[in-house]
């Protein structure tokens, strides 16, 4: 796997996300009682800082231990706000010396996409259970790789797709596979972010990003697609739009798809880096159920075509997804969302790329021998 300059990931890390602040939270304790798993952030942008440390301050079956972060400065500032011993915290280099940490269980991978095997395959080295964010990798060939190594190493692994531990997620899948309103016929999914800031971030590097819109909130669109309609596509069509090409120079910015699913059902995508979109909608044979927002950390909102709205309490979706995966390693529950979901995904992510490439070509897709929906 090509290793990322860590230099320059740190300076665009900088410049997309911001710097880490302290919080009342200060005198919260990482160390949590044996039955918990303890787990290692990889990474320490926003999302680590915003959503799965918080998170890891309500969860069951899981605790912050670790923390890997390539900015010196983050260290003083994560210590003392999670009471992290200095032993407990790790840089890129070091790495691989988590595998003497018999307190960490899980590592976190949540560094940017071209950074997910090399760290994902490290963390299986160690010993390790894995969490790689999403997108799993930027290619099929990473996502094989990945699958390989916790095969090897005997670890478990996981893809960050909060949303199938969240209740409205979960009630969607349920109304398609009990056939609420009869078959699905079609599915809309809508997933999309308006970026006018920090031209510089590493979402807008190629080489960091693997790609675009589709490479983000286009996992959204794909995903909602998917558990929609109970179905994985049987082919797709797509189609790349760019208004603003000063802007987006060096990755995607709009994309829409149309899927085909195995029982004639129809489904459309779109996801951008350039409008706010946040929804999705299944049409059945007698009715429908629509979510929006339907992608975003929360709370959703979502109702059906006879007034019924769905309504559940709000909680952290990133706390549901690492107690989820939690309690897959302790108990054997399911693991909601195994390493082939990824390469699923990662598979349709290189087919709309190449129906693009080819102006519009329909490509078939055969991943009805993958057995994840």
């Amino acid at each position: 796997m090509k290793k990322i300059n860590r230099r320059k990931f740190n300076a665009s890390l900088a410049l997309g996300m911001g710097t880490v602040m302290t919080s009342p939270l200060a005198c919260a304790t990482a160390i949590s009682p044996q039955k918990k798993l303890g787990v290692a952030l990889v990474g320490l942008g926003s999302y680590s800082e915003y959503q799965l440390a918080p998170a890891l301050l309500e969860t069951a079956h899981c605790y912050l231990a670790a923390i890997v972060t390539g900015t010196p400065a983050k260290e003083k500032i994560w210590a003392e706000k999670y009471n992290l011993p200095s032993t407990h915290i790790y840089n890129y280099e070091n790495f691989d010396s988590i595998a003497n940490n018999k307190e960490v269980d899980i590592v976190y991978v949540v560094l940017p996409n071209s950074m997910h095997a090399d760290f994902s395959i490290r963390a299986a080295k160690a010993g390790k259970h894995v969490i790689c964010e999403k997108p799993m990798a930027v290619s099929v060939e990473e996502c094989d790789a990945i699958i390989n190594a916790c095969e090897k190493a005997k670890v478990k692994l996981s893809v960050g797709y909060r949303l199938h531990s969240e209740p409205y997620t979960q009630e969607i899948k349920k109304m398609v596979k009990e056939k609420y309103y009869g078959e699905v016929r079609y599915v809309a999914a809508d997933a999309a972010y308006f970026s006018n800031s920090h031209p510089n971030q590493w979402r807008l590097d190629r080489k960091l990003s693997g790609g675009g819109a589709l490479m983000n909130m286009g996992v959204y669109s794909i995903q909602s697609a998917i558990y929609g309609s109970g179905q994985n596509p049987v082919s797709v069509i797509a189609q790349e739009f760019s208004t603003r090409p000063q802007y987006f120079k060096d990755t995607d910015e709009t994309i829409t798809a149309q899927f085909e699913f195995p029982n004639g059902a129809m489904g459309s995508i779109f996801t951008s880096h350039n409008v706010n979109m946040n929804r999705s909608h299944t049409a059945f044979e007698k009715g429908w159920v629509a979510l929006n927002p339907a992608n975003n950390y929360g709370p959703l909102a979502g109702h059906t075509s006879d007034g019924k709205v769905l309504n559940f309490p709000h909680e952290s979706q990133q706390k549901l997804q690492m107690d989820d995966f939690a309690k897959h390693i302790l108990f054997g529950s399911e693991n909601l969302v195994p390493g082939e979901m990824g390469k699923r995904d990662m598979i349709i992510i290189e087919a709309i790329y190449k129906s693009i490439q080819e102006g519009g070509k329909k490509i078939p897709l055969d991943l009805g021998m993958m057995g994840i929906v």
